[in-house]
């Protein structure tokens, strides 16, 4: 954190990788390094998030609702760094679930009431191999929820699945609050923005018809640069799109 905070980043989305990072004393340590810097907090994902089908949408109910009671940890986390959003990946394997998409909506809206009653939104990503990977799902969940939902865009995401990611972005429509940018070409889902063919004004024109007015992260993989100033280099041609 430090190291990006020195290059001159200064929005983060923290990526929770053990209970232990939700202590009061790592938090409060992590604040620091971002407060010295005048570095902010945006978003955090869980490291749950590969369990989410078990916790939320089984037909085990107490487990919700222990869920639910753990999730709220995350709430506090978030808070704690001043963050806004928790992005759910939400049910894995659904193609073998009995859980009804009507089902699916009801368990998120108690998901997504819980973290609004913290100050913490609770948004929907679009994952491969989840049951938020279709456009249309996503159309339909927005639909369905209205106001009581909202949702992170991911391009590599959309790509890896096999859909077109400006379907889905414009699937999540008005409801869209945050997003997740990278790259892609025909021999790689996941580059630095900037380093593959996605076509960043068709987005941002599709972007400026729902008035976005959230964030940009640049989310990829330690692999995917071969060096911190690669990384920098990407920051500015983002910083140039976003203007």
């Amino acid at each position: 954190m430090a190291q990006l905070t020195n290059m001159g980043f200064r929005l983060f989305e923290i990526f929770f990788n053990t209970y232990g990072e939700l202590r009061p004393d790592y938090l409060n340590n992590l604040k620091s390094i971002l407060d010295s810097s005048g570095s902010a907090v945006k978003s955090i994902h869980p490291f749950t998030s590969g369990f989410e089908s078990m916790m939320f949408f089984s037909d085990y109910d107490s487990r919700f609702t222990d869920s639910l009671d753990f999730y709220r940890k995350y709430f506090e986390a978030a808070g704690r760094l001043g963050a806004e959003i928790l992005v759910l990946h939400g049910q894995h394997d659904y193609l073998y679930s009995t859980l009804s998409e009507e089902e699916y909506f009801e368990r998120y809206a108690l998901l997504h009431e819980a973290g609004r009653r913290c100050g913490i939104q609770v948004a929907q990503e679009n994952v491969n191999r989840f049951r938020s990977e279709d456009p249309g799902f996503i159309r339909r969940m927005r639909e369905y929820l209205g106001d009581g939902c909202c949702f992170v865009f991911d391009i590599k995401q959309a790509v890896r699945a096999g859909k077109d990611p400006y379907e889905m972005c414009r699937a999540m429509g008005d409801r869209l609050v945050h997003i997740h940018l990278n790259d892609n070409n025909g021999k790689s889902d996941c580059l630095l923005p900037g380093d593959g063919t996605m076509d960043y004004a068709r987005l941002m024109r599709l972007l400026d018809d729902f008035g976005y007015s959230g964030d940009f992260i640049i989310e990829v993989y330690r692999k995917s640069f071969p060096n911190l100033d690669h990384l920098l280099h990407s920051r500015h041609f983002v910083e140039q799109l976003v203007k």
